[in-house]
């Protein structure tokens, strides 16, 4: 089958690196980059690029109506602490741009639909260390809650409708190709950038607050694999648990040291993205991952440091 693909909020941190990926497996012009902005990244700019905004349906109507895709990965979202700060337009595009999409879905019977969830799912009740697919879900944060309400959605429109949306819960990402973009997890690709630069960092989160944390590689490699699944093998329509590696800031910051000796770590005090850590997990179980689509993890934390920094140095 010739796969037409369609990634709408392409400029972010995991949109850049996916349609690298996706344009290297299934060609440049069948990988539709798509932002509500514009894009100077030379990798979206190498295929065809559409200015869309999936808050107006009628612009998503006419791009699908134009490139009839087959797979679409909505990556567009307001982030965690953003979120906080803007919570009804968080709520607004969170949450309204996914529905878009899946009633598009359904009108041009798009095979594929790809929707990333978080660990921000889990909240204050739910349990913290190696947290299961299945547990108790009560998110405190608006980000939080739009994508507990949007895995609810992924799977109405799939047992309803027959919409094949498949969603992984991402902990917080860590890759070099893109600046942070406003998530709580976001002190762990800042910190490479200011030990380079300024060979100091200020974390946001004490120094003991561990969180589950993802190499980018593995993120889209994982997003990849998942969207190639055969349907009949996944038994979960809401969103998988994907576990990366637990790590606190001064865990990372001992490992940037082993390759910058002079590097330090400071701490802020109350700040308001420490409330949202302190919500979610330490640690998770991706049984369902590893079962239903061989999911395995190849980076850890000493690799992961090691090539942030080779691939920072290059920059």
């Amino acid at each position: 089958m010739n796969e037409k693909i369609i990634v709408l909020g392409s400029n972010g941190q995991i949109g850049t690196e996916l349609v690298m990926n996706l344009r290297a497996k299934y060609g440049n012009d069948q990988v539709v980059a798509s932002d509500i902005r514009n894009s100077d990244n030379a990798v979206i700019n190498a295929g065809p690029f559409e200015l869309a905004n999936v808050l107006d349906k009628d612009n998503l109507h006419k791009l699908f109506e134009k490139h009839r895709p087959t797979q679409v990965y909505l990556l567009a979202a307001i982030l965690s602490a953003v979120g906080e700060q803007k919570p009804k337009l968080a709520w607004d595009l969170n949450m309204n741009g996914l529905i878009h999409i899946l009633d598009l879905a359904v009108e041009f019977k798009t095979a594929k639909i790809f929707w990333p969830s978080s660990i921000a799912v889990f909240g204050p009740h739910s349990p913290r260390e190696n947290t299961t697919q299945f547990c108790v879900m009560d998110p405190n944060s608006v980000y939080g809650f739009s994508k507990l309400a949007g895995e609810r959605w992924c799977e109405y429109y799939y047992t309803k409708y027959g919409v094949d949306v498949r969603s992984i819960r991402y902990p917080g990402l860590i890759g070099w190709r893109s600046e942070p973009g406003g998530g709580t997890t976001d002190y762990a690709v800042d910190i490479f950038h200011q030990a380079l630069a300024k060979g100091k960092y200020e974390s946001f989160l004490s120094a003991d607050t561990a969180l589950p944390m993802m190499y980018m590689e593995d993120a889209i490699r994982a997003t990849m694999e998942l969207m190639e699944a055969l349907a009949e093998k996944l038994t979960i329509r809401s969103s998988y648990n994907l576990g990366g590696i637990s790590f606190t800031p001064a865990q990372l910051s001992a490992e940037i040291k082993k390759h910058l000796p002079d590097f330090e770590i400071s701490y802020a005090d109350h700040d308001p993205r420490q409330a949202i850590a302190d919500s979610w997990p330490k640690s998770i179980d991706d049984t369902y991952a590893q079962n239903d689509w061989g999911w395995k993890q190849k980076f850890d934390l000493g690799s992961m440091t090691a090539d942030m920094l080779e691939n920072l140095k290059k920059q």
